[in-house]
């Protein structure tokens, strides 16, 4: 059961609010739930008034309401939480999903990087004369008091493991089906729980099932999904998230946890841009899906996917995440002219993609650039020296994850740009005497291309295999500026030199380090069996003596968020079973991994020739490599 029961009482009695919330009334006197029930009933071989009184109490758990004088001065509590930042948002995408919200049920599946973007969706909405949103959250978060004030606001909180309470599961299903025939507004994370690396996580399917399984089962029930992206440009939170990644524990939400997580907003970190995706018809997709020939399951893996891409998109590029881009790439002092150095190709090539940028800030102008490094020593991220010739800044030390976690924000932007110039670096080695495939030398590096993401699908979105050649056949001619059908070695070596920018050292390099120091230890137990807690605990340990060494480019790579990844992976490859042949199986992944840092480490020598000095012309192969 959720907490505070005694004071959800109290406050029964104290603040006006309608008793039972609309939804569970229905529900509780709905013919097909009660059919639901008694087949669950029959099924587990218990009495139907022992099960309907089970779902009875669920449903006073997690059902929701809007009470006027409750919603109003929570709203007003949320502005105050939400005191530390300026929220953007954009007009013309609120007024067009407003005539959406006359007619429809809205599905707001948002990004999840603060405990804040529960408080700033419906908001924003709320203010503008929205109908009422149904926010979901987790249940450690039904506070004594607190909770029940904020479900009266709107918050349902739902349980994270329900795995032996079917009728939990079946009540709250149930409980999503009212509010979608209701056309009531839901939002929910589509992550599960907030980002800790600052990119999107892999979706989670739980709240998306019960809305797909409400619109399949009534021809009168639909609801229009809609992806909202909530970045920052700076986050209170993010020290505490990074620091559970090398090993920290989480501290459990708590009355004090929010007073004090209230108190720190009162340092202004900025702004936070609340983005619109494009929405699309969850009922017209799932027909399209079923056409296609996907189960209902598959289809729902599908519009998670296709929901997560859509955030990606709809993400601005903050300067922000560009400068923290630019310092983590380098890892040393850079002076304001190095930092634009690099910022400007990263410009270039955000405007040829068309990617929107937060605040239409210029990434060119020296004063907004200065402004965000400035702002990022307030916050303790960087640290600047100017007692010298010139004013110069670098990551803080122990802050690398922090930058990272800014970074990632954008980093989707790049990752096909990234595994291009690997690509080509791939085809630029290749050997004259190499047997070629039917496509020649540029069909070799459409092939690396999707080697590398096969191993990195666990850790960004990719589309399907086609799909994805056409995408880097769109970034070869952009970079190239214009249609390339063949490339030979030379070609691809001269291409790659004078390609700007290169960033597969700042995108692909943290990910690949983290992945080595794993299939490193997971190689050393040879073909035993591995205990995957223990697994991870031993990289932990090893990651950090690595960043000591410097044998991985840097200490952001030490996260065991990005160990989970590559575990993921190697769980994937049945490498973690004991086996004859995973010894050798298990030595061939460390050596593909290490292969892969091994290029991409060519890639940051070649880019680190640009910044503070003349680029060179690189004639041939040699020189490349050199």
């Amino acid at each position: 059961m959720s907490l505070g029961w005694r004071a959800r009482d109290a406050l029964d009695r104290a603040l006006p609010m309608p008793a039972p919330p609309q939804e569970a009334d229905e529900l509780l006197h709905d013919p097909w739930f009660a059919d639901r029930l008694s087949r669950a009933a029959a099924q587990e071989g218990r009495p139907v008034d022992q099960v309907r009184a089970e779902a009875a109490e669920y449903l006073r758990e997690m059902a929701a309401s809007h009470g006027a004088f409750t919603t109003k001065n929570w709203s007003r509590a949320g502005d105050w939480f939400l005191r530390a930042y300026d929220v953007l948002v954009d007009e013309e995408q609120i007024a067009k999903l407003k005539k959406l919200d006359r007619t429809n049920s809205l599905a707001l599946a948002f990004s999840h990087r603060s405990y804040l973007d529960g408080v700033a969706v419906p908001n924003v909405l709320r203010a503008r004369r929205f109908s009422p949103t149904f926010t979901f959250g987790g249940a450690n978060l039904d506070l004594p008091v607190l909770g029940q004030i904020v479900a009266r606001s709107g918050m349902v909180f739902i349980r994270r493991s329900t795995g032996n309470l079917p009728i939990y599961r079946l009540t709250l299903k149930s409980y999503v089906r009212q509010l979608v025939k209701n056309h009531r507004n839901l939002a929910w994370s589509i992550e599960g729980g907030r980002t800790r690396t600052g990119k999107l996580r892999p979706p989670v399917h739980g709240i998306l099932k019960y809305i797909v399984n409400a619109v399949e089962g009534a021809d009168q029930i639909d609801a229009q999904v809609v992806p909202v992206s909530i970045v920052y440009d700076q986050l209170h939170e993010v020290a505490g998230m990074t620091a559970e990644a090398t090993g920290g524990r989480k501290k459990p939400e708590s009355l004090g946890f929010v007073v004090r997580f209230a108190a720190v907003q009162r340092a202004r970190m900025g702004r936070a841009y609340l983005t619109i995706g494009e929405p699309f018809p969850l009922r017209k997709r799932l027909e399209a899906l079923h056409a296609d020939g996907l189960t209902t399951s598959q289809a729902i893996e599908r519009i998670a996917l296709d929901i997560s891409h859509r955030l990606n998109r709809a993400t601005p590029v903050t300067v922000t995440a560009i400068v923290c881009l630019a310092l983590l790439g380098e890892d040393r002092a850079l002076n304001l002219d190095e930092v634009l150095e690099t910022v400007h190709p990263l410009a270039s090539y955000i405007e040829a993609r068309k990617w929107p940028v937060a605040g239409a800030a210029n990434l060119r102008d020296r004063s907004t650039v200065r402004r965000a490094l400035q702002d990022l020593v307030m916050g303790g991220v960087l640290t600047g020296y100017d007692r010298g010739t010139e004013p110069v800044w670098r990551i803080s030390p122990d802050q690398h994850l922090v930058a990272a976690f800014y970074r990632n924000t954008v980093i989707h932007i790049l990752v096909d740009r990234a595994i291009l110039e690997l690509a080509m670096l791939t085809v630029s080695e290749l050997d004259p005497e190499t047997k070629l495939p039917e496509g020649g030398q540029l069909q070799v590096g459409w092939e690396e291309a999707k080697r590398l993401r096969d191993l990195l699908k666990f850790e960004f979105f990719f589309p399907g295999r086609d799909q994805f050649e056409q995408d880097l056949r769109a970034e070869l001619r952009i970079t190239a500026g214009e249609e390339i059908d063949r490339i030979d070695p030379d070609a691809a070596a001269r291409l790659l030199a004078s390609a700007r920018p290169h960033v597969a050292h700042l995108v692909l390099r943290p990910f690949l380090d983290a992945y080595l120091v794993l299939a490193d230890r997971l190689a050393a137990q040879g073909d035993a069996a591995v205990d995957e807690d223990d697994l991870l605990q031993e990289t932990l340990a090893v990651g950090q003596q690595w960043a000591l060494q410097r044998r991985i480019a840097s200490a952001e790579s030490v996260s065991l968020e990005l160990y989970k990844t590559a575990l993921a992976l190697a769980r994937h490859r049945h490498l973690l079973e004991a086996g004859d042949d995973v010894a050798a199986r298990r030595e061939t992944f460390a050596a593909e991994i290490a292969d892969s840092v091994r290029r991409v480490a060519l890639i940051g020598e070649l880019a680190g020739r640009r910044v503070g000095a003349t680029p060179p012309a690189f004639a041939d192969r040699s020189e490349l490599r050199r």
